[in-house]
């Protein structure tokens, strides 16, 4: 346990919320892969210092009808005892759930770059008891995901905020223990009732072609969800 409590409460780190940020920019010799359509904005830059404002909007109780956290969390075979992160976590939406599914033993690794949000995860983990809950305070572009310990990724609504995705991507595949997936979920490039406007999308193709530019297989696609796509993805043969 003690590489988990060294990582207890907050690492270094400063910017803006994964759910609704930029991470780190482009290196200068990383290329991106083509976009056939060339429509998309792959980054959206915003301010979420206000966690208690913006969880009126994250944690609505409307939410539930088409996020759908507890089928949205099958789909990711937890058990007891694995390590689970969620990679933009804002206010802690899918956290109770994650803990349950991983209890006894497992951990949820909480992972935001605001520290304000960073703090509201402790606070809620407090209030709703679930002391596997570990908030982490990321630096844009490293998440401080232990080397080969990580069972699953989960990365809703936040892929399509994240640049230099390959690099990202390819350096995430060191901390995945053996049978490790991450899983995408992001908005339908369409109009929604809900979600950013179509040209802050991406097309699950393109998440598919960058992930296996960056060393990733896909390994299954489920329509669990109305209004976002589910790609699971494991490391890809080296």
């Amino acid at each position: 346990m003690g590489l988990w409590c060294a990582r207890r409460l907050v690492f270094a780190g400063a910017g803006l919320l994964l759910t609704g940020a930029a991470l780190a920019s482009s290196p200068p010799n990383q290329t991106q892969p083509h976009d056939p359509a060339g429509q998309h904005d792959a980054t959206v830059h915003h301010s979420f210092d206000n966690a208690q404002e913006w969880a009126k909007t994250f944690d609505d109780p409307s939410r539930d009808a088409w996020q759908k956290p507890e089928e949205l969390v099958k789909v990711l075979e937890l058990k007891p005892g694995m390590v689970v992160a969620d990679l933009g976590a804002g206010t802690g939406y899918f956290s109770r759930f994650l803990s349950r599914a991983v209890a006894p033993g497992g951990m949820v690794l909480s992972i935001d770059v605001t520290p304000g949000m960073v703090a509201y995860l402790g606070a809620r983990a407090r209030r709703e008891q679930t002391p596997n809950v570990i908030p982490v305070l990321a630096l844009p572009e490293d998440p401080f995901l232990p080397a080969g310990r990580v069972d699953r990724v989960l990365i809703v609504d936040t892929y399509h905020h994240i640049d230099a995705r390959l690099d990202y991507f390819a350096r995430m595949r060191q901390a995945m223990a053996p049978g490790g997936r991450v899983i995408v979920v992001d908005f339908q490039k369409r109009e929604l009732p809900v979600g950013p406007p179509p040209e802050h999308k991406l097309e699950p193709a393109l998440v598919q072609a960058e992930m296996e530019q960056a060393g990733w297989k896909l390994t299954a696609q489920k329509g669990v969800l109305p209004y976002q796509y589910v790609l699971v993805f494991e490391p890809a043969s080296r």
